[in-house]
């Protein structure tokens, strides 16, 4: 019965909501107080059973809880028929907890998401030869596998045979493909784009790096599930002070109602609703301003970040490798990227796909007698011509000249953090092209404005080399730079920061970063992520804008002051009526509820302030300047 009761909150709540309305609109609109006495008593009765309950389990466990005062102050509220305050404290009290409830608790359906992208068969080598199809907790270690294109790797291991490129996104997070060959590494939950692979199984089931991420994760939301709630934690001192008051009164006094009327106005009806409301309206400026956060525990723990982990690849970078620099020594360059392209639309590899993109619309002529020079580039015979497309050491294989300024152009490409592809016609060299991803707009400004909302430490943890990873660091004046970082190195490095009392906010957006998103502090995804990153999340960022987490910072810390402030509020009210109870003769219960209801309201705007709230210098800000000065000078005009 009691586990049914609880498990009716929702609906209790919805019920008392409809059942106060009705009360007030039988005095007050058909004068009629039989409606308003048992309506307000119906729903009395009906809201302090979940919360009478809760009060009892935290009893048996010898908690007073803010429950027990709840319960006690109603049932003395119904005892000296003050139905209306009883009515109006229970309801208030279940839709607090509502507001906290319907935000939290929504990272388990990771472990899901992460177990569906597991690998669940393999093609085996049998003795005959042949390869068949099992399933992958068949496999053992130094068994003989065949991946083709398409499929997932099924295990960590190492390449026997063959060549291809594969898609480590789910365990580095690199968006680009990572070129395979003889005895190359290749992990488990990894998908090869084309070729085919004969591989020896190294580390099979929950020993390869992906079950250890998903071991991450189910160890990292265990950890996280034990966190209480704020009020609950303020209550263990409030509520045994208010009881121990009435009780003290009573002793002294044999005044039965008084002791009661302490109960009634010590009731935090404010401080019920003080706390959810503030999250409510700084959870709903997030909302519209593309920020999800989940819980008002996360918005405690936000506002007291020191350190900010990034992950790099489609967090401070866009994701996607483009041209990012470009030099010609040929005045004809469209002749030179017509043939280019006819070379490239030829290549699946990464580095083809981004010359494409940056060629555009353009017309592609015949190629001949190709060649696939491997891990260097393509020879080809393009409308008569020998077309080189290819790095630094095709060039050199090919006896293409590289003269004085072509080595300083390829030396500054290099330092830029790019990959070259050079193109050279008929043993001339006519182009080079720098590739690289491309950091984020404006995000060296938002990093700034983090460190001015008080952040202490701004690093980038990376899968990509250590090169690119330092360039990253110093072009966004980053305080620390780590690179060749696996997820479990990722977490490693948090656990390592967090023991050093550190609080961690980790920003990420691949299932790779979901043990660290959700062992830090605070994890924060990337709204185009995927799924698994966003559920093990915190606060999510819409459509990956990182200008949003400047904002989402000090949004969180203007909620949490506002949560103090509300705080501060309802425990002063609630003293100022008991000291005006016990030490002045003008205070009775119906000014008492009058100050209670009207402490209510002030909390309830003092937290909606919040939905105006804006991050100043931040793009939103100035677009609302922008919008205000816009709509005055319209108006002037019009005058």
């Amino acid at each position: 019965m009691q586990g049914y009761i609880l498990g009716k909150k929702n609906q209790i709540t919805l019920i008392s909501a409809i059942l106060i309305a009705l009360g007030f609109f039988g005095r007050f609109g058909l004068d009629n107080m039989f409606i308003f006495n048992w309506s307000l008593i119906i729903a009395s009765i009906l809201g302090i059973a979940p919360i009478a309950i809760q009060a009892y389990q935290a009893l048996k466990v010898k908690v007073v809880s803010i429950d027990v005062l709840v319960t006690i102050a109603v049932i003395g509220a119904l005892l000296i028929q003050n139905y209306e305050e009883s009515a109006i404290v229970t309801f208030l009290f279940l839709f607090g907890a509502y507001l906290e409830q319907r935000t939290l608790n929504k990272t388990r359906s990771a472990i899901k998401e992460l177990t569906e992208i597991a690998p669940e068969s393999a093609l085996i080598q049998m003795e005959n030869g042949d390869f068949e199809e099992v399933d992958v907790d068949d496999v053992d270690e130094d068994d003989i596998l065949l991946v083709k294109t398409g499929a997932k790797v099924p295990v960590d291991g190492t390449v026997l045979t063959g060549e291809g490129h594969l898609n480590e996104a789910s365990i580095t997070g690199e968006s680009v493909p990572v070129s395979k060959t003889k005895d190359s590494e290749v992990f488990a939950g990894t998908i090869l784009e084309n070729g085919t692979l004969q591989i020896r199984a190294d580390r099979v089931g929950e020993d390869t790096t992906f079950g250890r991420i998903i071991e991450l994760v189910e160890e990292a939301q265990d950890s996280k599930s034990e966190a209480e709630r704020f009020i609950d934690r303020f209550s263990k001192y409030y509520t045994p002070a208010v009881l121990i008051l009435g009780a003290i009164v009573w002793l002294f006094t044999q005044n039965v109602e008084l002791a009661i009327t302490i109960l009634v106005l010590g009731c935090p009806g404010a401080l019920v609703i003080g706390v959810p409301v503030s999250n409510v309206s700084g959870i709903g400026n997030g909302a519209r301003n593309g920020v999800l956060l989940k819980g008002s525990e996360v918005i405690t723990d936000f506002s007291k970040v020191d350190t900010i982990v990034f992950d790099k690849t489609g967090t401070l970078t866009v994701g996607n490798p483009e041209v990012a620099e470009k030099e010609f020594y040929e005045n004809n360059t469209e002749l030179i990227l017509r043939y280019l392209a006819s070379v490239e639309r030829e290549s699946e590899h990464p580095l083809a796909k981004a010359v494409l993109e940056d060629i555009g619309e353009t017309t592609f002529s015949t190629v001949e007698e190709t060649e696939v020079v491997k891990g260097e580039g393509v020879v080809a015979k393009v409308d008569g011509h020998r077309v080189v497309v290819g790095n630094v050491a095709l060039m050199e294989r090919k006896n293409i000249l590289l003269n004085k300024k072509a080595r300083k152009d390829i030396e500054r490409f290099e330092q830029n953090g790019n990959s070259l592809v050079l193109t050279a016609v008929d043993g001339e060299l006519k182009a080079l092209m720098g590739i690289r991803d491309q950091i984020r707009p404006d995000v060296k400004q938002d990093l700034q404005r983090l460190k001015k909302l008080g952040v202490k430490s701004l690093v980038v943890l990376s899968g990509d080399n250590q090169g690119t990873v330092d360039l990253v660091a110093r072009e966004l004046a980053l305080t620390e730079a780590h690179g060749h970082m696996l997820p479990e190195g990722k977490s490693a490095y948090i656990e390592e920061m967090q023991a050093k009392g550190q609080i961690i906010a980790f920003v990420g957006d691949g299932v790779n970063d979901s043990p660290s998103l959700t062992l830090a502090d605070i994890g924060i995804a990337m709204g185009s992520g995927t799924d698994v990153a966003i559920e093990t999340s915190d606060v999510v960022l819409m459509n990956s804008d990182f200008s949003r987490l400047p904002h989402a910072l000090g949004l969180t810390k203007a909620t949490a002051r506002n949560m103090k402030q509300n705080i501060t509020i309802a425990v002063g009210v609630v003293l100022v009526l008991l000291a005006s109870l016990l030490f002045s003769e003008w205070m009775n219960m119906s000014i008492g509820m009058l100050v209670h209801e009207a402490s209510i309201l002030v909390v309830i705007f003092n937290a909606m302030r919040l939905l105006r709230y804006r991050l100043r210098g931040s793009k939103y800000h100035k677009n609302i300047k922008t919008q205000k000065n816009t709509d005055a000078a319209n108006t002037n005009q019009a005058a």
